[in-house]
């Protein structure tokens, strides 16, 4: 299962960063990503994604994309992280985690983001682990 999640993930390297889509080769945000590679990999997405903001410093106490992950995905230790993992990154301490990656091993991950202005695989520095706060794994197909 790790093995197909990182190949499907790696098929939406170059994708353009377009906010709120989830469309392979067309466009796809952090979540975009993540919902492709379900599809792609254990089928109909649990839940349909709400509207959100593209802002990493939104002010709110809820952690939207922590719980949705809780409910359709298994919650492991970071310690534990392994290849097909999807991470959860809070980028500022006072704000609600909004971004998430799939580790891709070897220290890597996939993510999309708007620096980027694209889906990429690159190393995971130790500022982009420091932010990481809950790491999730794909259930089976259904």
């Amino acid at each position: 299962m790790r093995t197909d999640v990182v190949k499907a993930a790696r098929a939406w390297i170059d994708t353009p960063y377009r906010h709120q889509h989830s469309t392979k080769g067309r466009g796809c945000d952090c979540l975009g990503l993540v919902r492709g590679v379900w599809r792609d990999v254990v089928g109909p997405e649990p839940e349909r994604a709400p509207s959100y903001s593209p802002s990493w410093g939104e002010g709110s106490v809820v952690d939207h994309l922590v719980d949705a992950a809780s409910r359709n995905m298994t919650r492991v230790p970071v310690s534990d992280m392994q290849p097909g993992d999807v991470l959860i990154l809070r980028m500022l301490p006072t704000a609600p985690a909004k971004h998430c990656a799939i580790y891709s091993g070897d220290g890597k991950m996939i993510h999309a983001y708007q620096g980027a202005n694209r889906v990429v695989e690159h190393s995971m520095a130790d500022w982009w682990r420091r932010k990481i706060v809950g790491v999730f794994r794909f259930p089976e197909k259904v």
